[in-house]
């Protein structure tokens, strides 16, 4: 049986159609730097790119 990696169940979240979802990283300090519109951008979360996703989800056999 394969277990779950957690640090990929921590970091991702499964869609209800099967796709996985990420926030945007970065953005826990250094906020000043940053323009609005770039933090604004990061608050919307972001789907992960196809080829990127296929061994993310072989990571998490059950789902999320």
């Amino acid at each position: 049986m394969q277990k779950t990696k957690k640090s990929i169940a921590k970091r991702f979240k499964l869609t209800a159609t099967g796709k996985l979802v990420r926030r945007t990283p970065g953005f826990r300090h250094l906020l000043s730097a940053k323009s609005t519109k770039q933090k604004r951008r990061a608050t919307k979360d972001k789907l992960v790119a196809p080829g990127h996703a296929k061994p993310l989800l072989r990571s998490l056999p059950f789902g999320l």
